[in-house]
């Protein structure tokens, strides 16, 4: 199958100083991206300013750092039940309950619910952050229904090793990353994975304005390709193979 054959399945090209810059250098270099938003008007701006990039796919966002912090209120839950009814790509969306933020956890887990019921329909991908809160981020997708019929990708699966059981008997993704490699749980967590849920990730930009090199995250994903073929000790073609066939059944399906 002809298109990209290298995918960054969670990243921010929108925070990029020239997100359309960014987008067709990562074609140029025969990559695939899942540009995930943080906000419904967010994802507004980044559809029209990505739309001419076709191997970008956008997703539409309500990030629980801005449900936290009150940068997101009902207003802009409101738009993402609006916006989801027409949109497949969802992300990033999820709950966070680390440090302060665990203080909005009521008002985080009231979001995450309606992102969950507007997303039932299935036919979507949802990219989702889960710290501190995997299971109930499974408790919440399963309660509306939002499993069934979506592929869903935990970006940077940091739960407990239970959680991750879970997530994956449920049938979801893992995109992961290079810091995520850097513990010894998170290398444990890419090797259970089986190969055809595994997906590769950037997480980058880390937020807005920060330069943005394709070529050097390019690299990254490469590099990242070869350490886990390492640790799975499995052919890295063989293995860049079956991620990428899987990333672009989700990103671009015939």
């Amino acid at each position: 199958m002809s298109g990209p054959a290298l995918f960054d399945m969670h990243c921010h090209l929108d925070f990029a100083p020239d997100a359309q810059a960014a987008a067709r250098a990562l074609a140029a270099r025969g990559m695939g991206a899942f540009s995930v938003t943080v906000t419904p008007r967010g994802y507004a701006r980044a559809a029209e300013l990505l739309a001419p990039c076709d191997a970008v796919r956008v997703g539409l966002g309500l990030h629980p750092w801005w449900i936290a912090d009150g940068s997101c209120d009902e207003r802009d839950v409101a738009l993402f039940e609006h916006l989801a009814a027409d949109e497949r790509f969802i992300g990033e969306v999820g709950l966070d309950f680390a440090g302060d933020r665990a203080a909005a956890r009521d008002a985080q887990v009231a979001a995450f619910e309606r992102v969950a019921r507007a997303c039932a329909g299935g036919g979507k991908v949802l990219s989702i952050h889960a710290v501190r809160a995997a299971g109930e981020v499974l408790d919440v997708l399963e309660r509306a229904g939002a499993q069934a019929g979506n592929a869903c990708i935990f970006h940077w699966f940091s739960g407990t090793s239970d959680e991750l059981q879970r997530a994956l008997r449920a049938g979801c993704f893992c995109s992961v990353n290079p810091r995520m490699l850097a513990a010894k749980r998170g290398r444990a967590y890419a090797q259970a994975v089986p190969a055809e849920r595994l997906l590769l990730e950037t997480d980058a930009p880390s937020e807005a304005g920060e330069p943005y090199d394709p070529a050097a995250e390019a690299a990254r994903l490469a590099a990242l390709l070869e350490t886990l073929a390492e640790l799975r000790r499995t052919p890295v073609d063989a293995l860049a193979a079956r991620i990428a066939e899987t990333s672009r059944a989700l990103l671009f399906p015939a």
